[in-house]
């Protein structure tokens, strides 16, 4: 451990298609650098390759002006954390061998963080922090999830979608509508201008607190073929009011499961992350429920919702406290179980 008794972990994410590097200094985020790459936009979707050779131009300067930003020295840090499943192999391969070669180089140990398990963790960098046991729902492009925390390193997950995640259930539903990728931020847009009540979509039936939302997305797509047949204008014409309605039914499904999640638990303290968590319409049924139900409620800012850094810096520093670390020889992996 450094010298002035300080425990500083250099946290990497390159899951996907953001670059970032964050430092953590006794549990506190002092710097969080995200590069986001825009070449994706024009293939519709993150391209895999594409995303590998952005992260090996990143990471360099990213690490480097997270370092500068929190004014700290190589030499002082005490670990290394990075996202070492799930995601893009490509992409996590880019942090996980930059991660490993600079601790190597400076004899501290690597930390292997789960993705969606710093997630759940981006709720505790922020005051005030969420009390322990807590809810947290994580919704993003490829995952959705109720997540039971009973501390920062035990989780349990109660329910996950057995499909399709509800970032793509927003994405798949905006390129039906020709909007440019990544949709979901659009329809979000344009929902706050539309009547939500306008359109009706079933919800489905699923047991427990499991999601499902490729039948969503499903009528959707025939409600639209049907109407565009009927008048091909129709999406311009609507088009407020289909996002607002397509975001309500989805929206419904989240919380829906949450709140059968708290009535099972009897757990009132209730948060959200994920990209998805950036959501207007999210967050305002979630407050709403919140007054509703009496329930302590803790939703990230925005920086820390996407993917980022920071909640791999902040997970990587409780590992260490309980002195938990990765040998050099863990290979990074694109699907791994919690």
């Amino acid at each position: 451990m450094n010298n002035n008794k300080k425990v500083i972990i250099l946290g990497i994410e390159s899951s996907c298609d953001e670059t970032s590097a964050s430092v953590c200094i006794d549990g506190k985020i002092v710097s969080n650098i995200i590069a986001t790459q825009s070449i994706h936009t024009e293939y519709g979707g993150v391209v895999p390759e594409l995303a590998s050779r952005a992260h090996m131009q990143n990471i360099v300067p990213v690490v480097d002006k997270a370092i500068k930003e929190a004014n700290i020295t190589l030499s002082e840090m005490d670990a290394i954390a990075f996202t070492q499943s799930p995601g893009l192999i490509g992409a996590l391969l880019v942090g996980s061998s930059f991660a490993k070669s600079l601790a190597l180089s400076l004899n501290i140990p690597v930390i292997g963080v789960h993705h969606m398990q710093a997630h759940v963790i981006s709720n505790l960098i922020e005051s005030p922090q969420p009390a322990f046991p807590f809810l947290c729902l994580t919704v993003s492009g490829g995952h959705t999830q109720i997540v039971l925390c009973k501390d920062p390193l035990t989780m349990e997950v109660l329910g996950e979608t057995i499909d399709d995640a509800a970032g793509e259930a927003f994405d798949k539903a905006a390129k039906m509508l020709g909007l440019p990728y990544p949709g979901g931020p659009l329809i979000d847009q344009y929902a706050q201008l539309g009547d939500k009540n306008r359109f009706q979509f079933p919800e489905p039936q699923i047991e427990g607190l499991n999601f499902s939302f490729s039948g969503v997305k499903t009528s959707i797509l025939y409600f639209l073929q049907k109407q565009v047949k009927a008048d091909v204008d129709f999406i311009g014409k609507n088009r407020n009011d289909i996002c607002a309605s397509i975001q309500h039914c989805i929206i419904n499904i989240l919380l829906h499961k949450l709140k059968k999640a708290s009535a099972i638990t009897g757990i009132k303290t209730i948060c959200i992350a994920g990209g998805v968590s950036a959501n207007k319409g999210l967050r305002d049924g979630l407050k709403e429920m919140g007054i509703t139900y009496h329930w302590s409620i803790h939703i990230p800012s925005a920086i820390y919702c996407t993917d980022n850094a920071a909640m791999i810096a902040l997970t990587g520093y409780h590992k260490f406290l309980n002195g938990i670390t990765t040998p050099l020889s863990a290979s990074a992996s694109a699907r791994a179980s919690w």
